[in-house]
């Protein structure tokens, strides 16, 4: 039998499912210290608060309003717990978002049962060695071009673009190429009557 390429496991997707730092962001977390509320409060605390920070790019946000016209259902599955991240899902109206998740096929499992789909029907773009469970039992595992060498080897596919620079939106294109409909999409996307745009538009900023 012929092994599968890349292209061939990508037709077969039905969702796509990302990780978030090092994926949708470049890894790094920024942390600036939080006022206090009371003058004296931050010497009664003993773990001193902070808001995180983090960047995500524009080029991601709009690739998923593409894949939502072209009938792809979007999941974000991270380790950590963060409001900056439940923030942005919200704004791209992601279809599945679960946080804390140490191991992430038990979200998986989730998915798969609220989606009706299988294994096969999964990408997942990953980018470290907390990720290889997923990357290794997926359809069509993914890699940004800056991710971890054992997270490459896992994958079938590797982005052009790192993570938090487009990688994301590297993911969108390449199902899209694979299933013949990315152009054609993107043209009903900028058509400015279609309402269809105007439905699985996305980042309007409403948060």
């Amino acid at each position: 039998m012929a092994m599968l390429t890349a292209e061939d496991r990508a037709r077969r997707i039905k969702v796509l499912v990302y990780d978030v730092d090092g994926v949708l962001t470049n890894g790094e977390i920024t942390f600036i210290p939080a006022l206090p509320d009371e003058p004296d409060s931050a010497a009664e605390d003993s773990h001193p608060r902070a808001v995180e920070v983090k960047s995500f790019s524009a080029h991601d946000g709009l690739g998923v309003a593409i894949a939502r016209m072209a009938g792809l259902k979007i999941a974000w599955i991270t380790k950590r717990h963060s409001q900056v991240v439940a923030i942005r899902a919200a704004d791209l109206r992601i279809n599945h978002l679960y946080q804390g998740q140490f191991d992430k096929r038990a979200a998986l499992q989730k998915i798969m049962a609220e989606e009706s789909c299988t294994l096969e029907q999964i990408a997942y773009v990953g980018d470290d060695i907390i990720d290889l469970p997923v990357l290794r039992i997926v359809g069509l595992a993914i890699a940004p071009a800056n991710a971890r060498k054992e997270a490459k080897q896992a994958a079938h596919y590797v982005t052009p673009n790192s993570g938090g620079m487009g990688a994301g939106r590297d993911a969108i294109d390449f199902i899209l190429n694979a299933r013949g409909i990315l152009e054609e999409t993107v043209e009903r996307y900028l058509d400015p009557d279609s309402a269809e745009s105007k439905a699985a538009d996305v980042g309007i900023g409403n948060m």
